[in-house]
């Protein structure tokens, strides 16, 4: 049997050691704190004192810790880390939201001594790793992926390899750096909402049966960004500038400060100025791809394929 070693027993590494004793596994496990194992020793687990000490007795190792400077700690320390203990062959998949120059580090490191680094971060909150139903992104060496996969298929029902070492870092940031920013922006414009006069659960019960409320966040990129195809339009960026500049001017009405859609509204408005009116409104998402040099389409057909998959 695989001998799987799993360090971080906070509030999402509590239920993934959980879910590994759960699924018949022969699981170690570590902490800055004992006592925070007691409930996994009892069901079955052993204990390491330290990061090296659980290398040595594992085959696939996991972490799931609070950023990129306890990673390499725990994965580096020459002393007392992971890269200590651990066997030529072994793998190790570090669950964190890390830096992709982090996890490349590592990876990089540990492949000199014939180790296998891998991202895997995750997403889906402490429900979703209590219960199972969790996406978690994979990059690294596909073949040791496919391979090893088995711990990463105890923790989450999604779990997706997307690319090289770094790959599932960079999806995670881009996912939740998202989530904050829409976030941001929802409160922004609800706030202005009710300000203006919307009983709050009336408006949060109008809006989210709209058409971005009825809609997956991201589904939205398939239909013109992704594709890179803007005519004909869904609905003209001139209309679009003039809905959004008509909640800009409400805010300013109401006294509300809308930072997010003020720059939004500047957006547009440069998107209008390159003669691009009676283009589809997502046309102005082009301006930040100019900025970041990048230039790509997907296929259509693809990209239909991922949503359908679902």
């Amino acid at each position: 049997m695989t001998k799987i070693g799993f360090i971080g027993l906070g509030t999402m590494g509590a239920s993934f050691a959980t879910n590994l004793i759960k699924a018949g596994m022969d699981v170690t496990v570590s902490d800055l704190h004992r006592q925070v194992a007691e409930p996994h020793l009892k069901a079955g687990a052993k204990w390491a004192e330290t990061p090296r000490e659980l290398a040595a007795a594992s085959d696939v190792i996991l972490t799931s810790l609070p950023g990129p400077r306890e990673v390499e700690s725990v994965a580096l320390d020459e002393a007392d880390g992971l890269i200590a203990g651990m066997k030529p062959g072994a793998v190790y998949f570090d669950l964190s939201t890390n830096s992709p120059t982090t996890v490349r580090k590592v990876a990089a490191v540990m492949a000199e001594r014939g180790m296998h680094c891998l991202d895997a971060p995750v997403s889906g909150g402490p429900k979703g790793a209590a219960s199972g139903k969790l996406a978690i992104w994979v990059g690294g060496d596909k073949a040791i992926f496919e391979a090893n996969r088995g711990a990463l298929d105890a923790l989450g029902d999604q779990v997706r390899y997307i690319g090289e070492i770094g790959a599932g870092s960079v999806a995670k940031l881009v996912h939740n750096a998202a989530g904050y920013a829409i976030q941001t922006a929802l409160a922004e414009v609800f706030s202005v909402g009710v300000k203006a006069g919307v009983e709050p659960l009336a408006l949060f019960e109008a809006v989210r049966q709209g058409a971005r409320g009825r809609q997956r966040t991201f589904d939205s990129l398939a239909e013109h960004y992704l594709i890179n195809q803007y005519d004909p339009p869904s609905f003209a960026l001139k209309l679009a500038h003039k809905d959004v500049s008509l909640a800009a001017e409400l805010g300013r009405e109401m006294g509300v400060p809308m930072r997010l859609i003020d720059q939004t509204v500047a957006e547009m408005t440069e998107a209008l100025g390159r003669g691009w009116e009676d283009r589809d409104s997502r046309v102005s998402m082009l301006l930040q791809q100019e900025r970041a040099g990048l230039d790509f389409a997907v296929d259509p057909k693809d990209a239909q394929a991922v949503i359908d998959a679902d």
